[in-house]
């Protein structure tokens, strides 16, 4: 079975594509469209919007979009929906600014995996992983906001782990893994 995913961060693509492997389902990155976003504070209505764009008048093919934040609860749950855009404005510098001197530093990233094709209208999936932001940014693999992120039972950020353990732990992995366990029901 093959799924195109909608993206263009090839980082988010490597690591579906290692989860949903483990399902025997190819994922192979859509060209041909592109991912509408919707200005929400909501995850699911952002993943919802983009897949009614691209899957208007398309049965014939499974199409997958992914939306994801970073949750820091003293700061609100801000950046949250907007954390692409926070990472590239202001950086984990500027996160780790906002958090100086502040004590808890509970965070989590959440994860919407929306699929719709010939036996799924529109279909969300959603995955979490609870955690701490670091002091400092540590470790060189992973993207985006993973060199601050350190998720809860460890010692390491999603950096330092590498990413066959962030596959085990991620908000993405949990999502994309609920949308492969989906998808071999109904086939």
């Amino acid at each position: 079975m093959r799924v195109f995913f909608v993206t263009s961060n090839k980082a988010k693509f490597r690591e579906a594509s290692l989860v949903l492997k483990e399902f025997g389902i190819d994922l192979l990155i859509d060209t041909n469209h592109r991912k509408v976003e919707i200005q929400s504070d909501n995850l699911e209505d952002i993943v919802s919007n983009a897949l009614k764009e691209i899957c208007n008048g398309n049965t014939g093919d499974y199409f997958v979009v992914e939306d994801d934040g970073l949750f820091i609860n003293k700061l609100n749950g801000f950046p949250g929906p907007y954390s692409s855009y926070v990472y590239k404005t202001i950086g984990l510098t500027g996160i780790l600014k906002l958090m100086s001197g502040v004590d808890d530093r509970t965070a989590y990233f959440k994860s919407v995996v929306g699929l719709c094709g010939p036996k799924a209208i529109i279909k969300l999936f959603t995955g979490v992983v609870y955690g701490n932001i670091a002091m400092e940014p540590r470790g060189s693999e992973g993207f985006g906001f993973d060199p601050i992120f350190i998720p809860s039972d460890y010692d390491k950020t999603f950096a330092e782990l590498g990413i066959d353990i962030k596959n085990r732990l991620s908000h993405r992995a949990k999502a994309f893994r609920a949308l492969g366990d989906w998808l071999l029901s109904i086939f």
